[in-house]
């Protein structure tokens, strides 16, 4: 009885492998639009669809936003909005966009350098006055115990 089981068993997954392979390459001729005649598999004779707005090189243009222009300005891609063209490639665009968030980058690396040096001052002028952590925690632990002397004489 275990033999058989273990036959069905290697036969199925024999099987799944087999309808594995012979589904993906149905899949491989349904995608690359092949045409089976005589025995020979040739490509359709249908033209895709062009888009209706191509550079000449066959690049697909993008008709900017208002905010698109100005990363375009800011990236130093072009000096005014007029000079903008009515239509760029989205790969113009994508280069204006890298340009621009790397400024912004460098512009957050200084800003956390400047935070960093301006608490190390701050915290220099509060040691110097005596302002440490452990003398406002006693402070106020004495601040608390007071209230609640306080409040124990008045109950």
């Amino acid at each position: 009885m275990g033999s058989l089981r273990g036959l069905r068993l290697v036969a199925g997954s024999c099987f799944r492998l087999w309808e594995r392979d012979v589904f993906s390459s149905l899949r491989l001729t349904r995608n690359s639009d092949l045409k089976r005649i005589n025995g020979f598999c040739t490509k359709s004779q249908e033209s895709p669809k062009a888009p209706s707005r191509m550079y000449t090189h066959g690049v697909p243009l993008h008709k900017p936003t208002q905010w698109e222009k100005k990363i375009l300005i800011w990236s130093g891609r072009f000096k005014k909005e007029d000079d903008i063209p009515e239509t760029i490639s989205f790969e113009m665009l994508d280069g204006a966009k890298n340009k621009v968030r790397v400024k912004v980058c460098y512009i957050m690396i200084a800003l956390t350098v400047a935070g960093c040096i301006l608490m190390i001052i701050e915290g220099k002028k509060a040691a110097q006055r005596h302002e440490t952590l452990k003398s406002l925690n006693l402070a106020k632990k004495a601040r608390l115990r007071e209230e609640a002397a306080m409040n124990a004489k008045t109950e």
